[in-house]
């Protein structure tokens, strides 16, 4: 079955992307499987190598493992210091999208054209002390922003809510270009805050554990998340 591309949604649509981060990885078929009874599209993959960001999340292996179980589009997010090493790889274990940092130690542009010529989608994040003027030249190049709303490199952090700025700003740039970009937020979101952050101007959500450990299950969870986005 042809798999969906994130270029197929449109950049006004509000996605709800679960971050497996935070799943139980001693069931995370059954956890896979319940993201999509919820309805979800999109699923956050989140790649640290321990030096870029102060944590080891998962990899490659992962990410093989779970492709023949869903169809759901891999938004693949590699905090690491060398994206270019393993474009390749993660595209084969079954990447729709990868989202590298502009902090890298790689240059963006041949990041940005390697991971092209996958044809799968590009990303480029932001920590959140970069300012986010640094990516109006690659407007023309990318599909989404991620703009970080914690400090990468563990989930249940708090939401930093002086992040919103720079959303609002990317948003404003991005009409401007009529591009299909869409706007990626991560790091403490949950169904208080996700409302302020898609009138800002995000429309890509990543929620790890107001998602996977929320008190009422993960449809509700994703079920509240949708209307606080849109109410």
């Amino acid at each position: 079955m042809l798999r969906k591309k994130l270029t197929d949604i449109s950049n006004k649509d509000v996605i709800i992307a679960p971050s497996l981060l935070a799943a139980d990885f001693t069931n995370l078929k059954s956890e896979i499987e319940k993201t999509q009874k919820a309805g979800v599209d999109v699923l956050h993959i989140d790649v640290m190598d321990g030096h870029f960001v102060p944590n080891i999340s998962m990899g490659v292996p992962v990410l093989q493992s779970i492709r023949p179980i869903t169809d759901q589009i891999f938004d693949v997010h590699l905090m690491i210091s060398h994206p270019l090493k393993y474009i390749s790889s993660f595209v084969e274990a079954g990447a729709d999208h990868i989202t590298f940092h502009i902090e890298s130690e790689d240059k963006a542009e041949q990041v940005i054209e390697k991971i092209k010529k996958h044809s799968i989608t590009v990303g480029i994040s932001l920590k959140p002390g970069t300012e986010p003027e640094i990516l109006l030249p690659y407007f023309d190049k990318i599909d989404m922003v991620l703009i970080m709303t914690v400090e990468p490199g563990f989930g249940g952090q708090s939401f930093m809510s002086d992040m919103m700025s720079k959303v609002k700003f990317l948003r404003e740039k991005i009409t401007k270009t009529g591009r299909n970009v869409h706007i990626e937020v991560d790091g403490g979101i949950d169904q208080k805050n996700v409302g302020a952050l898609v009138k800002s101007g995000a429309n890509v959500v990543v929620a790890g554990t107001s998602v996977f450990k929320y008190c009422d299950g993960l449809e509700k969870a994703v079920l509240t998340l949708k209307k606080n986005a849109n109410s």
